[in-house]
């Protein structure tokens, strides 16, 4: 029987610092190897039994785990923000590691899920997509900072008009402004002409997968929409049901409560109090997080969900609240037709949300 060993690793852009255990928690050995694939694969490969390895998520990521997982048992890319043990006593990388091996030995660790590489080219696109849209907007944003620094007035679009450039342009008297002017209209147009660029390849690539068809059937997840969430959730059925699809996308409800029980005549019963509400979870999936409350504030003022927003509202509930009724509603929605790959019927889907 093939001996059972625990690695964790420390990562960083030079090194990695491994720490191996058993499964009794003894350590078993130790190395610092420079930060490349044949380096890592030769100490793998040199350490006999049956591996279980584990290293935080992080920039290098993505790229270890596609290298390990053919090579060892099981990889667990751990979610830092879970592990406090890092956090007490000494640190350095060796003990860093160390605790790794011991967390991943106890099953302590929380996994960020990396899935499969079926979606690994359309997540890459919609990174460059976003990163392009993101730059465009900060430009456009500096762009009218220059004029209002200057006195001129330019609510609107006409100031990004590529027909009236010149006419905005002679509005700056400084030579100086002036010629940052142009450099930010000449960067805003190249940034535009790469936007759509990204946009074209990344539907194309989009297009090649089948759930596309089943969720741009729900109303107010146009192609770009829908990209975004393929790329994010890869695999619906991760997600045992709606509730932890809405902790994902940043949409659950947080409930603290204290002090449940009490001894009543020699029998523990559970207390009547309302539990606490401390708003939404903070460790969410921002992409998907937008793309739903994106996709709800319009949902709100269109059939079939103008109806049930304006109910909500018009018994008490806070827009704010019934919007958020709405996103999640939306999500749930989504989730259901993509397990089911079905399309979307109003009162059915609605129902099912509920």
């Amino acid at each position: 029987m093939a001996k059972i060993l625990y690695v964790g690793m420390d990562v960083h852009q030079a090194c990695i610092v491994i720490a191996v255990i058993d499964a009794k928690g003894k350590a078993v050995s130790e190395a610092v190897i420079e930060t490349k694939t044949e380096t890592i694969k030769d100490f793998i490969r040199g350490i006999k039994g049956e591996l279980h390895v584990t290293f935080e998520e992080g920039t290098q990521a993505t790229w270890l785990y596609d290298l390990l997982r053919p090579l060892v048992t099981e990889v667990v890319v751990c979610n830092p923000r879970h592990n406090k043990l890092l956090a007490s006593g000494n640190k350095n990388d060796k003990i860093d590691a160390a605790k790794l091996a011991q967390l991943l030995r106890g099953g302590l660790l929380k996994a960020v899920y990396h899935g499969e590489a079926g979606t690994r080219a359309l997540k890459e696109l919609v990174r460059s997509y976003e990163y392009l849209l993101s730059d465009t907007t900060r430009v456009m944003n500096r762009l009218k900072a220059l004029y209002r620094g200057w006195g001129v007035t330019c609510a609107g679009l006409d100031v990004y008009r590529k027909d009236k450039e010149s006419e905005w342009l002679a509005k700056l008297a400084d030579r100086g402004v002036r010629q940052r002017a142009q450099l930010l209209y000449r960067e805003l147009r190249a940034l535009k002409e790469l936007r759509q660029e990204a946009k074209h390849a990344m539907l194309a690539e989009s297009r090649k997968h089948p759930a596309r068809k089943v969720l741009e059937g729900v109303p107010m997840l146009g192609a770009v929409r829908v990209a975004q969430i393929i790329a994010s959730v890869d695999n619906p059925h991760r997600f045992r049901g709606k509730r932890q699809f809405w902790a994902y996308c940043g949409l659950a409800v947080v409930q603290r409560t204290s002090a449940e029980y009490r001894m009543e005549n020699g029998k523990v019963k559970k207390s009547a109090k309302a539990q606490a509400t401390r708003g939404l979870n903070t460790n969410y999936n921002r992409r998907l997080k937008h793309v739903f409350k994106a996709a709800a504030t319009s949902a709100c003022g269109c059939e079939p969900f103008k109806k049930q927003y304006d109910k909500l509202v018009e018994e008490g509930v806070a827009p704010a609240l019934a919007r958020l009724t709405i996103t999640r509603k939306l999500a749930a929605i989504t989730l259901a037709m993509w397990k089911q790959g079905e399309p979307f019927a109003a009162e059915r889907a609605m129902s099912r949300a509920a």
